[in-house]
């Protein structure tokens, strides 16, 4: 089992940038694939971009792509994402994610362990 605890959120202008933490309790760290979602008030959970567990295989929304970069760090039990030129509709609530495997995984219904989400607002 895996805990996860997500920081790094908060308020910042549009075109800015952020980067997201998610700490991960336990020695299996590098067992689990990784992914961060993210939701919107009103609106379902929606990926946002995945890692697997030796961290050479990305997958991103198109939403995202070029703007966003997923990363983690084995030895550090951590997940990142860091996210450049931020618009408004990146306003949300990011979840990381943690499921055993070694592949990467777009489907939140895939991930068995959750974060307690951090907020994120993009002002225009």
């Amino acid at each position: 089992q895996v805990q996860l605890v997500e920081s790094g959120g908060g308020l910042v202008q549009a075109g800015g940038s952020l980067r997201l933490s998610c700490a991960a309790s336990g020695r299996t760290f590098n067992l689990y694939a990784m992914g961060w979602f993210r939701q919107a008030p009103g609106k379902e959970r929606e990926f946002v971009a995945a890692i697997n567990s030796n961290g050479r295989v990305r997958y991103y929304a198109e939403s995202v792509k070029g703007r966003f970069t997923i990363s983690r760090d084995n030895a550090e039990n951590s997940l990142y994402l860091q996210m450049n030129s931020l618009k408004p509709e990146d306003t949300a609530v990011y979840y990381c994610a943690a499921e055993r495997g070694m592949s990467y995984y777009i489907n939140a219904a895939e991930y068995d362990y959750w974060g307690q989400g951090t907020q994120v607002t993009v002002s225009s």
